[in-house]
């Protein structure tokens, strides 16, 4: 469910003033056997990248050895552009539609689209929406944990996911541009590592306690990082719902009931972590994730999902039955045929 795409080279801007952040990619040098690139941002190598990221062959022969037989693939995150001038994201991440459309010709059924749209403008968001979905094909798509600071939890959103809702388009939460990095004592890595979790994870309870399941109740949005720091805040902010009379004012619903109706990867790296979230969210709401091709991924992803001992049903529903529910536009339940619990 999470794994991701840059194109070889991005494309030139089209328009009076080249945006600051308007993103490239440069040569360099090839390793263990792979071309490479560097993807600049403002005149810095924002990450040095392998072909994997945009080459199909490659990324279809690596689907084995992890034990998958398809892959969701979404944009590089930083790709996704909110903090450009709407229109001048909206002519990157329609490119980037494109080459994943093209990726996912290429791969014969195996790769599955999930798009960018331009969320710093709702209007443009809703057509690219319609364009990935309706045009393209493509399964839903990769949204920002915030937007330009703004969680997604917020009701400013509202007519984008009542317009995801109302397309069935799946909707992957991946974590972008997280708050804290000031706290952070290290090197930039620990963006990945530390701060990446705890956006997702404040970005997942903004959806609950802005009650967006309550309006949009047929939404399926999912979250990176197996939901990041939300697990260990879900006791507390039940408990809070029950103690504070403005929470639960704030908040119709039990935070733990409209938890356990998202959807969350399993990239955490760690088996008693991911059975702690099955039991926290359910095992109908857990789906394999790798963060492929880049360097922190899951090499393992089935490997980690049997060691933490789960029941065959269970296992068969975080291998293939969840996604499958996730990811319905791509895998559509025949005529008369049971769709999976």
């Amino acid at each position: 469910m999470h794994a991701h795409v840059v194109p070889e080279r991005l494309p030139a801007y089209i328009g009076n003033k080249l945006p600051a952040q308007w993103p490239s990619t440069a040569a360099a040098p090839d390793a263990g056997g792979l071309c490479h690139r560097h993807v600049m941002i403002a005149g810095k190598n924002y990450r040095t990248i392998s072909e994997k990221c945009w080459s199909v062959t490659r990324r279809l022969s690596d689907l084995p050895d992890m034990g998958l037989s398809h892959q969701a693939i979404s944009p590089m995150p930083e790709l996704l552009s909110y903090w450009m001038e709407a229109a001048d994201a909206h002519q990157l991440v329609r490119f980037l539609n494109e080459q994943i459309a093209m990726m996912v010709a290429e791969g014969g059924g195996a790769l599955i689209g999930m798009g960018a749209v331009p969320l710093q403008s709702i209007d443009l968001a809703i057509a690219e929406l319609r364009y990935v979905t309706e045009t393209l094909g493509f399964a839903g798509v990769e949204i920002g944990s915030n937007v330009n600071g703004t969680p997604i939890g917020d009701a400013r959103f509202d007519p984008f996911f009542e317009a995801c809702e109302a397309l069935d388009a799946a909707v992957f939460v991946h974590a972008l541009k997280p708050t804290g990095m000031d706290r952070l004592v290290g090197p930039a890595p620990l963006q990945q590592v530390l701060a990446y979790p705890s956006d997702v994870g404040l970005a997942a309870a903004s959806v609950i306690t802005g009650n967006l399941l309550t309006r949009h109740p047929k939404l399926r949005i999912a979250f990176s990082h197996g939901g990041g720091t939300l697990a260990l805040l879900l006791p507390r902010l039940q408990k809070g719902w029950g103690v504070f009379p403005a929470l639960q004012e704030q908040v119709p619903q039990s935070p733990v009931e409209q938890a356990r109706r998202l959807f969350f990867d399993t990239v955490v790296f760690d088996p008693p972590t991911l059975a702690h979230l099955v039991a926290t969210f359910g095992g109908t709401q857990l789906m394999v994730g790798t963060d492929y091709p880049f360097n922190f991924h899951e090499r393992a992803p089935i490997a980690q999902i049997d060691a933490t001992g789960l029941s065959a049903a269970v296992r068969e529903q975080l291998t293939s039955g969840n996604a499958r529910r996730f990811l319905s536009r791509a895998f559509p339940v025949a005529a008369g045929a049971k769709e999976s619990p």
